[in-house]
């Protein structure tokens, strides 16, 4: 049996995800390092988060037990949970019925769509979309339907939104603080969105692990604050990008009793749960002073302007960010029209990686001319990154 040479199959890969390949992250990350480029693409920082957290964790460890957490989540991470929507947005949330705990926040939105899609039913994405939001619509066998943000300030076409709307459709997923284009959805935007999940008893899905990186005096709107959605609402989020620690991986939804028992349905069916040291750490990292989360804001104020005001001297045009930490840029000024081969390029030419933006539109023509840079990164690597930047382009 062994001898006789075996068929091969064409693809093993499902059919729902061949159309997404590879993520443009691990592309762009693979680049930078085989070329020792300075990487403003992936959104990781290249520091740590608070001293104190980590050491709570270590300590987590060595004290045990190491074993299963509940599949929901630690009460102490979830007690924390329920005290940050209260102290930031004053939504009351109930710990034990409306918080689930997750594998990050990738996990949470997974858990949440396979946990309320069933095949034929209708998710609108709105582009640009984070690129992880299409392939788990598809897992799910869900029909996506796209509407795009308008190119110039990335506001919401309310005719566009309203003409996808429709009886099958189940849900719409929302990124505010929004990756790539740093999009701050205003209260105005999220009424006319909750008027037709209203109308169409459609829910919201809402991405919020940015929430805490919101500038010039904007504030973050939770789904849990907008008229209408409180019980139509799946609000995720993760301190990733608070705590500065992407690869802990804790996240959580926070969604009524009956919404939530949806999501946890289908979260401990992907990993069940997920590790009790780090969720008490992070139980600690949420609870930090106001004074940690008003000087992680001013942190990135500052890498932001450093950033932009760089890559504007350079040609650029520069469209400030209202949240997260990216920047997207135009780069058809310096003579360039394909972000995607120019990404391809840049590691190896200016010892610099970007994102393309064109891989966040389900049509790459729509966002061609864009390109995103992060600043999650500290000052002296910054700083080289545009000293490479300028010795390429002079």
């Amino acid at each position: 049996m062994w001898g006789k040479k075996m068929k091969r199959r064409k693809d093993l890969v499902v059919k729902a995800l061949r159309p997404f390949g590879t993520s443009i992250f691990t592309e762009m990350t693979s680049l930078a390092n085989a070329h020792g480029a300075v990487n403003l693409s992936q959104g990781f920082p290249d520091f740590d988060g608070p001293q104190k957290v980590k050491a709570r964790a270590a300590e987590a460890i060595m004290a045990g037990p190491n074993q299963y957490a509940p599949s929901i989540g630690i009460p102490e991470l979830r007690h924390a949970i329920a005290r940050k929507m209260k102290r930031f947005y004053g939504s009351e949330v109930d710990p034990d019925e409306e918080i689930t705990v997750t594998s990050g926040a990738t996990e949470g939105l997974c858990a949440t769509l396979l946990g309320i899609l069933e095949p034929g039913d209708e998710v609108i994405l709105l582009e640009p979309c984070f690129d992880t939001y299409a392939p788990i619509s598809a897992l799910a066998q869900a029909r996506i339907r796209y509407v795009s943000l308008r190119l110039s300030d990335f506001s919401l076409h309310r005719e566009d939104l309203a003409g996808a709307f429709n009886p099958k459709t189940k849900a719409i997923v929302i990124n505010t603080p929004q990756n790539p284009c740093g999009k701050v959805f205003t209260m105005e935007e999220l009424t006319f969105i909750a008027s037709l999940c209203e109308k169409y008893d459609a829910y919201a899905i809402s991405d919020e692990v940015y929430e805490h990186l919101v500038y010039d005096g904007r504030g973050h709107l939770t789904l849990l604050g907008v008229p209408g959605l409180r019980n139509r609402s799946f609000v995720i989020s993760s301190t990733a990008k608070t705590l500065s620690m992407t690869g802990w991986k804790q996240g959580w939804v926070v969604a009524a009793p009956e919404l939530s028992r949806a999501v946890r349905m289908s979260h401990q069916n992907i990993v069940f749960c997920g590790q009790s040291p780090l969720q008490k750490a992070v139980a600690f990292g949420i609870d930090s002073p106001d004074q940690y989360y008003t000087q992680l804001l001013a942190d990135y104020t500052h890498r932001r302007k450093v950033l932009c005001d760089a890559l504007q001297g350079l040609g650029f045009r520069v469209i400030t960010p209202e949240g997260t930490y990216y920047v997207p840029v135009d780069i058809t000024p310096l003579g360039f029209d394909d972000d995607l081969a120019f990404c391809r390029m840049l590691p190896e030419k200016a010892g610099v990686a970007a994102i393309p933006c064109s891989v966040f539109w389900e049509n790459r023509g729509q966002g061609r001319n864009l390109v995103r840079f992060c600043f999650c990164k500290r000052d002296e690597t910054l700083e080289e990154a545009i000293r490479r930047l300028r010795k390429w382009l002079s």
